[in-house]
């Protein structure tokens, strides 16, 4: 009976040490990521977008809205007609808004792309003249730009690339003593009319365009 009474105290005892002892580890998987509204919808996998490190700034892709450019006045354009080396030359737009081509004479370029104004010369050259005119046009030298008021020398400059209101008064010998700084009237030339803007010194300039910087009051 002494026997029978140890063993059971003994079981008891390495029972209660199994719960007493350290349990394993289980390894817990991560809960899956919620569904999107794509995935819910039409069923695609959920994808979920995944939060900038702490300290890096999450940023909008930046779209260019700004409208193709349009001929006018003053531009120079290389005109190629494939093959065709008599039409293949440099052609300036005049006060009409024109080009003068042998052959076909007068084109219209003025509130034209160089993408529109190559299919309207195309369409001159084959009523009679080319079976299957291949025509390209590119902008050899934009017309100039205007600056005026309270820059040291206002006039008309030519114009370059990437041009903004900072770099024309650089071009114009910078600001007089009296001018306002922080922000400029652009005035430009469109098929509705002239469009008046006003913005920082950082607003982007076009050809033909006028700048003006006026005078501080205070």
């Amino acid at each position: 009976m002494r026997h029978v009474l140890t063993i059971v105290a003994l079981s008891a005892a390495l029972a209660l040490g199994g719960c007493i002892g350290p349990k394993p580890r289980l390894a817990l998987a991560p809960p899956p990521p919620p569904p999107t509204i794509d995935a819910v919808v039409y069923g695609g996998p959920a994808v979920v977008p995944v939060p900038p490190p702490p300290g890096v700034a999450a940023f909008a892709p930046v779209e260019d809205k700004e409208p193709p450019y349009t001929l006018d006045s003053g531009d120079k354009l290389r005109v190629m007609v494939y093959g065709q080396d008599g039409l293949t030359n440099t052609y300036a737009v005049d006060t009409a808004g024109r080009i003068t081509m042998p052959l076909i004479g007068a084109v219209s370029a003025r509130g034209k792309t160089t993408s529109e104004l190559s299919r309207a010369i195309a369409a001159k050259l084959r009523d009679g003249y080319l079976r299957e005119p291949h025509v390209a046009v590119e902008v050899e030298s934009y017309r100039p730009f205007f600056i005026l008021g309270e820059v040291t020398f206002p006039g008309q400059y030519p114009f370059v690339a990437h041009m903004t209101a900072e770099t024309a008064v650089a071009i114009a010998g910078g600001f007089t003593p009296r001018a306002y700084r922080q922000e400029v009237e652009v005035t430009r030339p469109t098929a509705q009319g002239p469009l008046k803007l006003k913005g920082p010194m950082m607003i982007q300039v076009r050809p033909g365009d006028t700048v003006v910087v006026s005078e501080r009051w205070f």
